[in-house]
């Protein structure tokens, strides 16, 4: 009986103890394959008191983010109105009929390039939340998941922003017609109203913003590296961690039914691939190495088969993004294969 018992015993502790190692990697994310493994809850989180005095500050530029992509789809843009005062300068009529068209359109440009900005200092602050000492970015994410569904909205309403702003060429025509004609009449020493609302100074920002394929992903970007740059005394890898803890997360609960069966709407898988593709930019953005590396913490060949998954109308932006908003990908360092996936 002592015999049977002891080898009882025995069996119980190995299994137990592989139980626990398997539970151990899971929280301490030492296995890289398995990564960071909890639910992080982008319909239902809800700040903490700790959480709640950024959280509120962030919200009040997030609730404006709904607005700003309704007046960038109406954004029609002037030219025809252009096309005819170019055709004809001489025709007063038609030279009026394009100002008064296009100076709408640059308090509009306006008002996006403000938005950006404000944005950018959101995101300023929820890093400063998320990669302070002494919690590890998976403990951050975990315990402060309103903070991060508000890291997440940033990074979603970044990428239909800028989808939506490559459709419109015409608004760097308008604006390039803006600023010929502003000075032009500057020279004729016209009185132009408008100066007071965009001076030349704030041109010159807009001009750089909208010069960008994707200007709003450029300003996180920027922001991002600028945090790095600016927060010497914090280690690298607290800000590059919570960037591909955030992939690993997005990409775990899109293949795992047991998570993305938790979402209440369909939405929410094409809001967890904006944010995993998000997090890969930004990441391949401020990581010297960026993500595309064999010793890269993001798994870049499990996140893109994720993405080949979907039905291509739904991700065909989001592919584009990782070939063209890059940083690193054509490096040598970046493996064939996840180049020939993008391709």
């Amino acid at each position: 009986i002592f015999f049977f018992l002891s080898h009882f015993f025995i069996a119980f502790l190995s299994c137990f103890c592989l139980q626990m190692g398997n539970l151990l990697k899971v929280l301490t994310c030492t296995d890289f394959d398995q990564g960071p493994n909890f639910f992080l809850d982008f319909e239902n989180a809800q700040p903490t008191e700790a959480e709640r005095d950024v959280w509120n500050q962030v919200n009040s530029v997030l609730q404006e983010s709904e607005s700003m992509l309704a007046g960038l789809q109406s954004y029609k843009g002037a030219g025809q109105e252009i096309r005819d005062a170019i055709q004809n300068p001489s025709d007063l009529m038609h030279q009026e009929r394009a100002w008064n068209s296009v100076c709408p359109l640059v308090i509009k440009l306006k008002t996006f390039y403000c938005f950006s900005v404000r944005l950018e200092k959101a995101l300023y602050s929820l890093l400063t939340c998320l990669t302070c000492p002494p919690y590890t970015p998976t403990q951050h994410l975990e315990k402060e998941q309103a903070l991060a569904k508000q890291f997440a909205e940033i990074l979603h309403f970044t990428l239909r922003f800028d989808e939506l702003k490559m459709r419109i060429p015409a608004i760097q025509n308008d604006f390039s017609y803006y600023r010929r004609t502003i000075s032009r009449n500057r020279i004729n020493n016209m009185n132009l109203d408008i100066e007071s609302e965009v001076n030349n100074e704030m041109a010159n920002r807009m001009s750089l913003f909208y010069a960008e394929a994707t200007p709003m992903l450029k300003t996180l970007s920027t922001a991002t590296t600028n945090f790095v740059s600016e927060n010497k005394t914090l280690p690298l890898e607290n800000t590059t961690d919570c960037l591909s803890t955030m992939a690993s997360v997005c990409k775990v609960m899109l293949e795992t039914p047991e998570y993305s069966s938790r979402f209440s709407s369909e939405d929410t898988l094409l809001f967890c691939m904006r944010v995993m593709v998000g997090v890969i930019i930004l990441y391949d953005h401020v990581h010297p190495n960026g993500a595309f590396t064999k010793l890269s913490k993001i798994d870049m060949k499990g996140c893109i088969k994720v993405l080949k998954e979907q039905p291509i109308d739904n991700v065909e932006g989001l592919l584009n993004a990782l070939k063209f908003t890059t940083k690193h990908l054509n490096d040598e360092s970046t493996p064939k294969n996840i180049r020939a996936m993008l391709q």
